[in-house]
């Protein structure tokens, strides 16, 4: 018997796509022919793994090297673990299924706490050992990054590297310093560290000891005279970086479904309690004409229909409105709509007010993070109760339905006055919707706050459970009205992820008992279980109080002392005081320099785009967004075989939408608010069932060769999805859908046994029960459905099906009520819809 393969196990688990690897724009090189093998991988589900912006660049940055192969690996949902473990399964690559001990480096991308737990699972499931001290010979190197690196201790023992700040900066020295390391003979692996300990914004925690103080508290000491702290690595100018032309496609209904542009990093509004306003400083935007060109590019190699422009600070963007003009206007032809996901209610004009209301008015989104304005001035909000009031007032009279409001419980010096001031904001912005006439709704999002290292509430004690609970329900009993929704994050959470935020080295070994008592995806509510992370803290001897109390004393060691992310230490405690006095301190965009210690205005300082702003408005031109009333169709047909059988209808749907924009086959699209592509498939096959003809409709705007539109959609499809004919449509001609359809199946697992296909030739009747479209429960005779069954051998069958009472019989019925069949052996069998007249 061959062995269990992960193809074998994709039918036995939901969504199986988010293992096929097989996307369009994703990178398959020759192992051997590449010198250094690199699993970049990402410790949360496909849909947000494939989310994240920063893997896209690392790949595309990687890959674009010819010696050096870069592979993507995610952590498997729970019923793809059980599956894994259960047939001695490794945890492998996307790309080729290599398993993950294979790699030599493995990178982690570690963007939330509470996904620490995956990490360790990952690991484990890889076959690789956990701690650095564990790792021998040809084990994988690990190294980690993400914004979470700013306090690495909670997780230092688990890495061999960790790096502090941008990646692109840093990981292609990081490469070839192991090129080199093997080169020079591959000599212990402390060697190779050395030279990464050189690299700036390279941490490696086994070059430091710990002890502990008098007052418990750990500190760190360095081996190495040379090698005290860690300075963050800095992208100086996005302009000279790399940018992801050819993004991978995900398959499924990624959280971020649409191309993303990085228009700007960092922010200096300076919010206090905002950990990447700090840690991603200094402001460096890209130059608008180089945001066009990428995104045109981008919008070409993707097929996307949704454009995403990131920043911390979308509206603070220099050439914010001009460059939303160009995008729209070259846009408009391909129905591009664009999404500004970061938008501050003192940064939104009215001109870009009116340029977003053009697009998909989906929702409006405003953070005034505190109720009243003495909070929003401790935290150095820097808006007023004004602007979100003229923000909201000017959304709801543009035509949006609905404002999402983002409020925080626990900030420093906060009182019960503060937090009857959220509800009075909320109750009078809903007064404006009744006010215009308008049926407008507000969703209102509360969370407690979780202090974060280098920042100026580093020191500030998060409030108790029990405190953050009593806020949150009296919120929700005080905004229980018509017209306004209120959800909350679950303050348990908040309480552990300040554990892990703040926490120090002794954590490690706590990670490990937190995974082996079940703790896994900590970040989903589903899966958050909080009795039993704190028996594991209690079972480890940790008091979470340790962790989530501050202290007065400044001057006392942090455990993220020694990473220097740039801002200086004295620039937060002036900020803490200045948080206490009321005092705000503007942005260093707009006033005068701030003092952060950031910049040396030599190679790192601000870049912004100002001066540039009427000059791109008048030099760049606009395309012709007239569109053609035209209508032609067309009927396509395809096969989809192989893997691609576990791609579910609405995935089809997507695939195909963007293989015809890739391949610049002129779409017609729909009326009204939310146009679509015009497309019809002939029939919607079930998940895991392949399928040797199938059609689809598509209108298009202009006529076009049926030769030549397969030839350019046939390069545009992935992997078990192939392009066999296409032919001028009839309108009148139905979509051919008929009554009888032959199967072909082929076990996996068990056989088909000639008796029990006697026994049901010998009946009058055989009946099951199906549900119908309106959810009652009907008898149907398969003996009316049935045309035919032919055993062809003990592991293949063919059979034609019909209907009965109007209700279709699939395979997987005749195979359970005749064949006996386990729901097992049925999900993994392999069934094929035949071509007409094909056995």
């Amino acid at each position: 018997m061959s062995e269990t393969s992960i193809q074998d196990i994709l039918p036995l688990v939901q969504m199986p796509s988010r293992y096929l690897g097989s996307e369009i724009n994703r990178i398959k090189k020759s192992w051997n022919q590449t010198q250094v093998h690199v699993a970049l991988a990402f410790p949360d589900l496909y849909e947000i793994a494939t989310s994240h912006f920063g893997i896209q660049i690392l790949y595309g940055m990687l890959n674009a090297r010819e010696d050096i192969l870069a592979e993507r690996v995610f952590a498997p949902a729970v019923d793809m673990e059980e599956q894994l473990r259960k047939n001695g399964l490794p945890l492998g690559s996307l790309e080729s299924q290599t398993p993950l001990k294979k790699f030599d480096i493995i990178g982690f991308s570690l963007l939330y706490e509470l996904n620490y737990t995956n990490m360790v699972n990952m690991l484990d499931l890889g076959g690789v050992p956990f701690f650095t001290e564990q790792r021998k010979g040809k084990d994988p190197f690990v190294i980690g990054g993400g914004p979470c690196t700013c306090n690495p201790e909670p997780v230092a023992d688990f890495f061999d590297a960790i790096v502090v700040g941008d990646g692109e900066a840093v990981i292609l020295q990081m490469t070839d310093a192991w090129k080199d390391w093997m080169q020079s003979g591959r000599g212990n692996r402390e060697s190779l560290l050395n030279r990464w300990s050189l690299i700036k914004g390279v941490y490696i925690p086994s070059f430091f000891d710990v002890s502990v103080d008098a007052g418990g508290k750990q500190r760190l000491v360095s081996k190495r005279p040379s090698y005290r702290d860690v300075e963050r690595a800095v992208v100086s100018d996005l302009n000279m970086a790399p940018f992801p032309s050819h993004p991978i496609i995900p398959f499924g209904k990624p959280v971020h479904d649409r191309l993303r542009m990085e228009i700007a990093r960092g922010c200096t509004r300076g919010c206090r309690f905002c950990q990447a306003g700090m840690i991603y400083r200094p402001v460096r935007e890209r130059h608008p004409e180089s945001i066009l060109s990428s995104v045109s590019q981008s919008l070409e190699e993707s097929g996307y229909e949704d454009l995403s422009l990131l920043s911390l600070s979308t509206g603070d963007y220099s050439c914010i409105a001009p460059l939303m003009k160009k995008i729209m206007d070259f846009g408009a032809k391909d129905r591009v709509a664009i999404s500004l996901p970061s938008l501050r209610a003192g940064s939104l004009t009215p001109e870009l007010m009116e340029l977003i209301r053009k697009v998909r008015k989906t929702g409006f989104t405003i953070a005034p993070e505190a109720g009243s304005q003495r909070l929003r001035d401790v935290i150095n909000k820097n808006i007023t109760e004004a602007d979100i009031v003229e923000t909201v007032e000017n959304a709801f009279s543009l035509g949006w339905k609905m404002i999402k409001l983002y409020f925080m419980v626990g900030l420093p010096t906060e009182t019960q006055t503060d937090i009857e001031a959220i509800a009075a904001l909320v109750k009078h912005l809903k007064t404006m919707t009744k006010r215009q006439g308008r049926s407008g709704k507000i969703n209102v999002s509360v969370a407690t706050f979780v202090p974060k290292p280098h920042t100026p509430f580093q020191w500030e004690s998060q409030i108790s459970l029990a405190t953050a609970l009593e806020k949150i329900t009296w919120l929700k009993e005080t905004l229980k009205l018509p017209g306004i929704h209120m959800k909350w994050q679950d303050p348990r959470v908040s309480m552990i992820e300040g554990v892990w935020a703040r926490g120090d080295r002794r954590l490690n070994q706590v990670l490990i008992n937190a995974w082996k008592s079940g703790c896994r995806f900590d970040g989903w509510t589903d899966f958050f279980n909080y009795d039993r992370w704190m028996t594991v803290f209690e079972k480890s001897g940790i008091k979470t109080k340790q962790y989530t109390c501050g202290t007065s004393d400044t001057k006392q060691a942090l455990p993220w002392d020694h990473i220097h992310i740039g801002v200086d230490r004295s620039f937060l405690m002036e900020e803490k005081v200045r948080a206490t006095e009321s005092k705000i301190t503007k942005d260093c965009r707009t006033g005068s320099c701030s003092g952060c210690g950031v910049c040396d205005f030599e190679s790192l300082r601000p870049i912004s785009f100002h001066d540039q702003k009427e000059l791109f408005s008048s030099q760049l031109p606009t395309a012709d967004s007239r569109l053609s009333e035209k209508s032609i169709q067309y009927a396509i047909n395809f096969k989809k075989m192989g893997t691609s059988r576990f791609l579910g209808h609405l995935e089809m749907i997507r695939i195909f939408i963007r293989s015809l924009r890739r391949g610049k086959i002129p779409l017609k699209y729909s009326k009204g608010f939310h146009p679509m592509p015009k497309i019809s498939f002939g029939d919607t096959l079930p998940m895991g069932m392949q399928s040797e003809e199938e059609q689809l409709v598509v209108t298009l705007t202009e006529t076009i060769d049926p030769g030549d539109l397969v030839s350019r959609l046939r390069r545009q499809m992935p992997e078990g999805l192939e392009i066999t004919g296409c032919t001028p449509y009839v309108q009148q001609k139905a979509l051919e859908r008929e009554d009888k359809q032959g199967y072909r199946v082929e076990l996996k697992d068990g056989f088909f046994m000639q008796k029990d296909l006697n026994w049901y030739v010998e009946q009058q009747s055989v009946t099951i029960e199906r549900k119908s479209k309106r959810g009652k429960l009907v008898v149907v005779d398969l003996k009316k459905a049935v045309s035919e069954i032919r055993l062809l051998d003990s592991q293949h069958v063919f059979m034609e099906l019909g209907k009965d009472k109007n209700l279709t019989v699939r395979p997987g019925h005749v195979m359970k009520t005749v064949f006996n069949l386990s729901d097992r052996q049925i999900l993994t069998a392999i069934v094929t819809k035949r071509k007409k007249n094909h056995v």
